[in-house]
Formats: structure tokens, C-alpha cells, sequence
């Protein structure tokens, strides 16, 4: 794709003004608003989809028009740079026209967040999902990644997917195509946008279920620190050690650059406890690398994608 203009935003706009309200065709939107970090400088254009024929027609009309795409969810894995995206960013946080359940199998839109999904789930009596509960992000994107916890993950459940290209064109894929593994799906691949997702459980007991959400939840409540704003896991976990444990014995826990903070809680996680910047996160990242490579010998790869314009 070419680089957009001006030119090429305005008549993309006027286009999807065809059929979007304007409260969901937006300018210079701040995407500090849309992810987990609060961090982001603005989106060029930032437009969002509620159904998968809306999702269709969107990724067509960019394509006709040739601007660049960014697709995002609950922003629960990415930290947007200070200058924002060039472009248009496309959220699927509001495909949620769709949630039925028929027998054990559940039919969601992608904008879906996984604990509400979870939560669904246990109101009809069904188990599978109870992993899922404290996962931050859509069921899109759990989707996307195969996203998994406490010895369960989406390829166990996941049945059928609906899908977008650029074109337009609507895909569903069974389970034979999806192309599970280690965090990866077909759509790391081909690039689709995911829209509807198809989930078979299993008939269980209501009380189980909930026993199992409500101690997967505090594990989680107990061990990260879900009071500030953060990405998750901010490091991949090296080969032979934890992320964490690397950095806390390093002595890095309460380290700051401005707003962006190593959790006291668990070191694993960068936080922004007010104000901070992409810049700030950035720098507070390089310097944990270099402490701990100095100190064990082991790089630290970010696990936080980082997307946009310093």
C-alpha cells in the first residue's frame, strides 16, 4: 500500500459515512482510549465495525482507497508509540451483535471480552471456558493468539471461525483449518480479520463452574497487579527461566522512567501508574534488558507488540 494523504483519509471518511454513524468514523482519535497501557498518541482515522457485514464493507473501502490498516481489539497486548498511527485503525471491540448459545455450542462476536464470554458460559451451564475467565482481551484476539492458561486454550473449544479479507469476502473456517499451535492461528497468516467465533463445551454443574472461576480469578487478582494499567506479561518467558525471577532478583522491582514503573507486585509487568508515555515504557524496557543481560546473561524479548510513529 502507498503511503495515505490527506486526500486519500477525507474520501475514505466520506465513504464509510455511507453507512457508519459518525460516532464510529472517527479523527485524530487518541488511542490511549482504546488500549490496556492508557498510552497512544492518535489514530489518523479510527473507525468501528458492530457487524460482520459492516466489518466487510470497511475492509474493502480501505483497500479501494489505498490507506494503510491497523487492526486492534481491547489493545491488551500492544503499546502504541507517541505520534499514533498513520492511517486508519480499525477496532473490532464493538462486534458484539452476536452471542447465542444452542445446546453446548456458543456463537460470539469477536469484540467479546473473554471474561463476559466466560461469564455467559457458566449462565448456561456450561464448562470448557473456565480458563478463559481471567485473560484480558477479546475472544478475537484469544482467537488470534490461541490464547491459553491454566492447562486450557482455545483450540480445546474453538469449532468454527468467521472471517474477513480485504476484499471483503467472508471466510468461515472448521477446526481442520484453523492451524493451531504455541500462540499462532491460520490468521497470523493470511491476515484475515476475525469477526464471528464457534465454541463447543461440555454440560456441567453451575456451582463447579463458578468454584473454578472464582479461584482462577483470585490467583490472578493475588498475583498481578490488575490495579494499574498495563499490557500483561511485558516480557516472553527465556528459555530455562521466568521473565519475573530474572527481573526481581536483579533488584529491579519499583524501577521507574516518569509514569512507567516495574510492578512491586510481580517485576514481570511494566506498569503506568499515571501518565505515562510509549517513550517512558520504552526506555524502562531497555534498561531491564540491559541490567539483567549484565547480571544473568539472558536477553529479554519483549512480549508487548509495539505498533505506531515515535
Amino acid at each position: 500500500m502507498v503511503m495515505n494523504n490527506s486526500l486519500n483519509i477525507d474520501s475514505l471518511k466520506q465513504e464509510l459515512l455511507t453507512v457508519l454513524p459518525s460516532i464510529r468514523v472517527r479523527e485524530q482519535e487518541a488511542l490511549k482510549y482504546h488500549t490496556t497501557f492508557k498510552i497512544g498518541g492518535p489514530a489518523d482515522l479510527f473507525v468501528e465495525p458492530t457487524t460482520i457485514q459492516e466489518l466487510s464493507f470497511v475492509l474493502k473501502t480501505i483497500k479501494h482507497h489505498n490507506v494503510p490498516v491497523t487492526i486492534i481489539g481491547s489493545g491488551s497486548n500492544i503499546l502504541v508509540k507517541d505520534k499514533g498511527i498513520r492511517g486508519v485503525v480499525v477496532s473490532v471491540r464493538e462486534m458484539m451483535q452476536i452471542m447465542d448459545c444452542n445446546n453446548h455450542t456458543l456463537c460470539v462476536g469477536a469484540g467479546y471480552m473473554l471474561k463476559d464470554v466466560s461469564e455467559f458460559a457458566l449462565s448456561k451451564g456450561l464448562t470448557g471456558l473456565e480458563f478463559a475467565v481471567g485473560i484480558p482481551g477479546t475472544l478475537g484476539g484469544a482467537v488470534f493468539m490461541n490464547a491459553g492458561a491454566y492447562d486450557g486454550e482455545m483450540s480445546h473449544i474453538v469449532s468454527a471461525v468467521r472471517a474477513v479479507d480485504f476484499d471483503g469476502s467472508i471466510k468461515e473456517y472448521d477446526t481442520t483449518q484453523l492451524d493451531f499451535g504455541y500462540r499462532h492461528s491460520v490468521f497470523h497468516d493470511n491476515h484475515e480479520v476475525i469477526a464471528e467465533i464457534i465454541m463447543t463445551l461440555q454440560a456441567g454443574d453451575k456451582e463447579s463452574i463458578k468454584s473454578r472461576m472464582d479461584e482462577l480469578t483470585e490467583k490472578r487478582e493475588s498475583k498481578q497487579p490488575l490495579e494499574f494499567a498495563s499490557a500483561g506479561s511485558t516480557f516472553k518467558r527465556p528459555p530455562g527461566y521466568f521473565a519475573g525471577t530474572l527481573i526481581e532478583q536483579t533488584g529491579l522491582k519499583g524501577l521507574a522512567v516518569g509514569d512507567a514503573q516495574v510492578s512491586e507486585k510481580h517485576a514481570g509487568f511494566v506498569i503506568n501508574t499515571g501518565n505515562a508515555s510509549a517513550n517512558d515504557v520504552l526506555t524502562l524496557i531497555k534498561e531491564v534488558q540491559k541490567r539483567v543481560h549484565d547480571a544473568h546473561g539472558v536477553h529479554l524479548e519483549p512480549e508487548v507488540r509495539l505498533i505506531g510513529e515515535d
